[in-house]
């Protein structure tokens, strides 16, 4: 077997008469059927999928959340995960940030030709294991190959919808001065893990990627604190610097954060050291920001905390009509610095 799958794949591949992805696995015809039927349809089996149609009726009442994401990493397996469970666990993420349990899922892959198939179905082993953790089906999707040198081995779509929990009120408006930004857990950790395999880097201990889905603690949070929680971003592309930006720019407010409060594991800011990287600036997978009154901040951080994945949950800053459209960051020895946007692309093909 490869060593390019990831952690806990058991299931044999089928014994196929192809060993890579063609041009004809796209064509629509009796190739395609085969990797439907016999790697993708088994796997993903539900009873809207079953059906194959052009798409999926499905019943929601009431509010619904509703998010799409394409996926372009490289590599596609890195350490802690691969580009089929960030794909489920990207889009899962996007639709619990509004409040809401992910339900359904599409699911579309655009292959390049000459993929080898052994990849292909381990990356869809991937897509399923995070589908079963995170409790959601995939009801819909689509396949199509691309010629050699234009699909970087495989890119994926991914759409998701789940029902808006009745008690949340997530809105960026309604953040507001002296409101208190609360960081999930620690920083980087998916962008260097990322970097570390395209580099050939190596650590004392490992550093993987924290991509997993996160609405079991945002629903928790929802139900617990409804609408004291203001507003819920999940740090990707651009890492908390951007997503601070964003809201210091929308709202025409200021932010500040302390830096002896941002929590970062000493390899990860080592490598980043290294690298020459800010941890604020690089891709998380499995972390959120969340933005919620200053008299209630210490019990959300205390509710995240008893999340398998939160011991690292803290206080990170705070909004202020100060500043406004600037992010500053305390410095752990006093000074004040503004933090700047990015104005390009740190790390390329990374989610």
């Amino acid at each position: 077997m490869s060593s390019d799958k990831p952690a806990g794949f058991h299931c044999p591949m089928p014994e196929l008469n192809f060993d890579t992805i063609t041009l004809a696995h796209g064509s629509g015809g009796k190739l395609t059927r085969l990797l439907l039927d016999s790697m993708v349809i088994p796997n993903l089996k539900n009873p809207w999928l079953d059906e194959q149609g052009d798409g999926a009726v499905l019943d929601l009442n009431g509010p619904v959340a509703f998010s799409t994401d394409s996926f372009v990493v490289s590599p596609l397996f890195f350490p802690g995960g691969c580009i089929g469970d960030l794909a489920v666990n990207g889009t899962v993420n996007d639709v619990a940030m509004c409040g809401a349990k992910p339900e359904y899922l599409s699911l579309s892959f655009i292959i390049e030709e000459g993929l080898p198939v052994e990849q292909f179905w381990n990356i869809l082993m991937a897509v399923r294991d995070a589908c079963l953790k995170a409790d959601v089906k995939v009801v819909t999707g689509d396949t199509k190959v691309v010629e050699r040198g234009k699909g970087d081995g495989i890119f994926i779509n991914t759409t998701g919808m789940g029902r808006v929990h009745p008690k949340a009120k997530l809105a960026s408006s309604r953040i507001k001065a002296g409101d208190k930004v609360i960081l999930s857990g620690p920083l980087a950790e998916h962008g260097i893990a990322i970097m570390s395999k395209r580099k050939g880097l190596e650590f004392e201990s490992a550093i993987v990627s924290d991509t997993r889905p996160l609405h079991s603690i945002t629903q928790k949070l929802v139900d617990v604190f409804g609408k004291k929680v203001h507003l819920f971003r999940d740090p990707t592309r651009g890492g908390v610097a951007a997503v601070l930006h964003e809201i210091a720019l929308r709202n025409k407010l200021g932010v500040e954060i302390e830096e002896s409060g941002l929590p970062v594991h000493p390899e990860v800011a080592g490598a980043c050291e290294m690298l020459g990287l800010d941890p604020l600036y690089i891709a998380n997978e499995g972390l959120f920001l969340t933005f919620a009154s200053p008299e209630n901040a210490d019990q959300i951080v205390a509710e995240i905390q008893n999340w398998a994945f939160g011991k690292q949950a803290t206080v990170i800053g705070t909004i202020t009509d100060e500043h406004p459209g600037k992010v500053l960051l305390k410095s752990t020895i006093g000074g004040r610095r503004v933090l700047p946007d990015i104005s390009g692309e740190i790390l390329p093909r990374i989610c």
